[in-house]
């Protein structure tokens, strides 16, 4: 999606921060849309967690949805495999500082992986260094390839 194009942002923006839960499903079929018909070589959709602060302040988790939309659409199976075990600062915020130190060590894989191909399912990416601290951690953990699949990159 266009994250420049204003109804787009205003639709991932009210998914994300404005409760509009109900955005989810259109957005994951947008986001779906943009992807080449046939089977996807890819068969885990992961999604980068939020911290538990965070979504009992938003009272849910924007990629954990995204990722259990695109599931229901058939583009490959849910793994919850990363926990976030550290509050880090939002990387969306104008001039955030250093934000690959933001997320260093930020995130854990909770099971291995045995070469399997992943999706990381964000809903924006930022300066891409959370997508890239989460795909270091998968690849450690055993992923074989991995490829950030998000609403949009601002």
């Amino acid at each position: 999606l266009g994250y420049r194009d204003p109804a787009a942002r205003a639709a991932i923006l009210a998914f994300k921060h404005g409760g509009r839960r109900d955005l989810c499903a259109p957005l994951a079929r947008a986001l779906g849309a943009g992807l080449s018909e046939g089977p996807s070589p890819f068969n885990l959709l992961v999604p980068v967690p939020s911290h538990p602060s965070r979504i009992l302040a938003r009272g849910y988790d924007p990629p954990a949805l995204l990722a259990a939309e695109l599931e229901l659409a058939g583009m490959g199976q849910r793994a919850s495999v990363l926990r976030r075990v550290r509050a880090t600062p939002p990387q969306g915020s104008p001039g955030a500082p250093a934000r690959r130190g933001n997320v260093r060590g930020a995130f854990r894989s909770v099971a291995r992986l045995g070469g399997e191909a992943v999706w990381l399912v964000d809903d924006v990416v930022a300066s891409g260094a959370t997508a890239d601290a989460c795909a270091r951690t998968l690849r450690e953990a055993g992923a074989g390839r991995v490829e950030v699949l998000a609403l949009a990159r601002a």
